[in-house]
């Protein structure tokens, strides 16, 4: 069964209007697999208003949704309930909707797609370093045994470990008070290997790592659009691909988003951001600093197959990184005030 094709409203569209309901079909931000709500989650409280021919999504964010209706009356009771207000069935989230249109598969364009790079230096963001071939493939299977050798935390689409200090989903950020003991030795020959890093001018403390978080994606499961909490980490991530391939976006908006997710971004109107996207190979490692940690929201797509260049690249069936952080105990004092909780709260 082909699944019908939808699109983002635009301010031009007929049915964009949150007022008008000619439609049938709901565009909903903020809500899907990405942040741990399933479609059958999300079809069974819109059913209360009505019944839901489907849940679909909207992009390849995991983050907006398509809910089609079999009438545009029970769309317009659902969007009256609950757009703007947190929804407790669907874990508080405020949900952002509008009505959007179905288009008929002639009409279906192709989406428009990020250009993908090889090489750091052609996203040209100040702070981001690509090294490939970190690792041996040797040392990447010891590491794997390693990790697969250790309990997994399940979460809604992913597995992951924590070291040093457990992350918080829920307040991205960490409880500075509870820490798990030091870094595994699995990890010291990376650490190690780190200090000798290129293009490295931070304070050196910065480079004392102490917090490891390893997430485990099946093929086809991303990440959302985010920038790490400035007040959780001090300048340097390190995130090391294992196993397999991904493409890594990088997102400049305008407007803050140290609050919320990017699609709150795209809702208040920030919507054409930069995008650049880099491939990341296994056993290469990622240096965020800087420009790129402080200010670019970076995104894995929720994809099986990636476009690079003029190649199609599968996902293999699982990837492992491995992101390395250092605990802030001070309030950042970062350039860029707009995205740094900890200035924002000043």
């Amino acid at each position: 069964m082909v699944q019908p094709r939808f699109v983002r409203p635009t301010k031009s569209s007929p049915s964009s209007n949150s007022g008008e309901s000619n439609s049938s079909n709901l565009y909903v931000a903020n809500c899907g697999p990405a942040v741990g709500l399933s479609h059958d989650a999300i079809a069974a409280v819109f059913a209360a208003f009505g019944k839901v021919n489907g849940v679909y999504a909207a992009d390849e964010s995991g983050v907006r949704i398509i809910i089609s209706f079999a009438d545009p009356c029970s769309a317009k009771s659902a969007l009256e309930a609950l757009n703007g207000r947190p929804c407790p069935d669907l874990k508080g989230r405020s949900l952002h909707i509008r009505y959007s249109v179905l288009q008929l598969p002639s009409e279906t364009q192709v989406n428009d797609c990020v250009p993908v790079s090889l090489v750091d230096s052609e996203l040209n963001i100040p702070g981001l370093f690509l090294l490939p071939d970190f690792v041996s493939v040797e040392e990447e299977q010891q590491l794997l045994a390693a990790v697969d050798a250790r309990p997994w935390i399940g979460l809604a689409k992913r597995r992951v470990q924590h070291y040093g200090y457990e992350f918080c989903y829920g307040t991205r950020n960490v409880d500075t008070k509870k820490r798990l003991g030091e870094l595994p030795s699995f990890v010291s020959p990376i650490l190690e290997r780190i200090s000798l890093f290129p293009n490295l001018d931070n304070d050196p403390s910065c480079l004392d790592l102490d917090q490891l978080t390893v997430n485990e994606y099946p093929s086809g499961v991303g990440l959302s659009p985010h920038i790490d909490t400035h007040s959780a980490f001090e300048d340097c991530i390190f995130s090391l691909s294992l196993a397999g391939p991904c493409i890594m976006e990088f997102r400049r908006y305008s407007v803050s988003t140290w609050k919320a997710s990017s699609a709150d971004a795209e809702k208040s109107g920030d919507s054409s951001c930069i995008k650049k996207a880099l491939y990341l190979p296994p056993r290469s490692i990622l240096l965020l600093s800087g420009e790129a940690r402080h200010a670019w929201n970076h995104y894995i797509p929720h994809h099986k197959i990636d476009k690079v260049k003029d190649k199609v690249i599968r996902r293999s069936s699982r990837r492992v990184s491995f992101t390395l952080r250092k605990v802030r105990n001070h309030p950042c004092r970062c350039k860029y005030p707009q995205y740094c909780d900890s200035q924002q709260q000043m």
